[in-house]
């Protein structure tokens, strides 16, 4: 129970119609869930306006509305508060009604098109180690220390979120290390959140479905620097051409990470096989069990965060590099067959391209490298021709399959991706839309040496079909057709 006055505090407000000085049961924003007692936020969505349904949730029981508009008629029973933005209005009131739980701990954002989910838990396994309560809000998982509570957005909505803060709070975490989505950003979700510091991986081609353009992508990353308090720290990959563009009009503390150019954090890899990558970090070489060059800036990204979190140098690096992540990014599966085969959740040109480079950087030059790969439907139709590009680029043999192709048409989507497909490198390409036939098919073609990589996917544990969500895990799928073909 709360009071709404309370929870209004630092709200922007336009008008006011009614007492505030009210108790509040919960804020709900989803009309279908208000009950007796409860305030509802109206928010202008991409797809649903709540102003809709006011009167619904009003016929429910909510004694006040925030708004951005008035609606024409009105309970005079019912408080109605007017601001400029819901969105903004539900993140600061969460904030508020959960008791600011982010300003009680150490709260880490990390934002970028590829990379957020590995940094995300290298970090939360390496202040584990390190002897902190830690907490993880990601793509794969959130968590408490070590347990385990599952995700179902990349970022929280502002409710979820501040609420999901207080439980790490009353477990007694001191330090949280969270996945920043543009979408999020853009919505507002992270309004009234205290940072400690965030961190920018990189930026390609991906969510133009709802961004409409690159320039707006762009645009929902920097607002995280922007919203930066000047006791917060900003670190950025200056690889990446749009890294110094996330600290124009930062207030925080800069600093920037990288492998080829002068930056506050250097790294240069030393080795890179499928056994992991040596680094040499701070004038240390140092083994660390990830793959790849992606993986070389992840890595850096965390070991500089931990740094600027104030712990010591040589106590990262030997807690880093004991780390072993199994989330579905470059995860090999185990098979008896002498093929390495590797799952991982690329599903971005530059995510495809990144994982395929470091296949072919580390191929002995003899074995066939096999890809499996599909685009999700209902999503930025643009990057299907590049994914199709990508893998037939680097790879010997290219399977087109689906990957949650949720309302479109598997094949579909696979004429899509076929438009990027070489006229010269058409013969070796297969377009099987089932999934399961698609991995099996790879598995059949596969000889000992050769290399699989099932792309798209990764953590991911289902397939959504038509509004149905069935389960469907990569990892098992390779793991269970290697052993059926290969062991016969």
């Amino acid at each position: 129970m709360a009071n709404l006055k309370d929870i209004l505090y630092k709200v922007k407000l336009i008008s006011i119609s009614g007492a505030t000085d009210i108790a509040i049961d919960a804020i709900q924003f989803d009309s279908r869930i208000v009950g007796a007692g409860d305030v509802f936020v109206a928010i202008k969505g991409t797809q649903v306006d709540g102003h809709e349904f006011i009167s619904k949730a009003v016929s429910q029981g909510a004694v006040a509305i925030i708004c951005e508009d008035i609606p024409t008629e009105i309970n005079p029973e019912v408080t109605y508060v007017q601001t400029d933005n819901s969105a903004k209005a539900l993140g600061i009131m969460a904030d508020n009604y959960f008791g600011h739980p982010s300003g009680k701990l150490k709260l880490v954002a990390v934002t970028g098109t590829n990379g957020k989910t590995t940094t995300v838990s290298l970090l939360h396994q390496l202040f584990m180690n390190l002897g902190y309560h830690t907490g993880m809000i990601s793509t794969v998982q959130n968590q408490i220390n070590y347990a385990v509570i599952p995700a179902t957005h990349t970022t929280p909505d502002a409710l979820q979120l501040n609420s999901l803060l207080k439980k790490m709070v009353d477990s007694g975490c001191n330090i949280v290390f969270m996945e920043a989505s543009s979408h999020a950003i853009e919505q507002e979700r992270m309004v009234g959140l205290k940072l400690a510091g965030a961190v920018f991986t990189n930026i390609s081609h991906e969510h133009l479905d709802y961004h409409k353009t690159f320039d707006n992508y762009i645009k929902a990353k920097k607002k995280l620097f922007d919203d930066l308090p000047s006791d917060a720290f900003a670190l950025v990959n200056v690889d990446d051409k749009r890294g110094m563009v996330m600290l124009q009009n930062c207030k925080a503390s800069k600093y920037t990470y990288s492998l080829k150019m002068m930056a506050t954090y250097k790294a240069k890899v030393l080795s890179n096989s499928l056994q992991g990558l040596e680094l040499n970090i701070e004038q240390k070489d140092v083994w660390f069990r990830q793959i790849g060059y992606f993986n070389a800036y992840n890595l850096l990204a965390s070991y500089a965060t931990a740094h600027l979190l104030e712990e010591e140098s040589e106590e990262i690096l030997m807690n880093l590099s004991q780390i072993e992540l199994k989330n579905g990014r470059f995860e090999q599966v185990p098979n008896n067959a002498g093929i390495t085969a590797v799952v991982d959740y690329a599903h971005t040109p530059d995510a495809l391209e990144n994982v395929l480079q470091t296949i072919n950087n580390i191929r002995t030059g003899n074995e066939q490298v096999l890809t499996v790969v599909g685009c999700g439907g209902n999503r930025d139709t643009a990057k299907r021709p590049l994914m199709a590009e990508i893998a037939c680029r680097f790879s010997d043999r290219v399977i087109l399959t689906s990957d949650n192709p949720r309302f479109e048409e598997p094949e579909a989507i696979i004429a899509d991706m076929q438009k990027g497909v070489p006229v010269s490198q058409v013969r070796k390409v297969t377009n099987l839309p089932d999934r399961k036939e698609a991995i099996k098919l790879a598995c059949s073609f596969a000889q000992k040496g050769d290399i699989i990589l099932v792309a798209g996917k990764g953590h991911e544990t289902y397939q959504e079909i038509k509004g149905e969500r069935s389960h469907f895990d990569d990892k098992k799928v390779v793991n269970e057709m290697l052993n059926l073909i290969h062991n016969k």
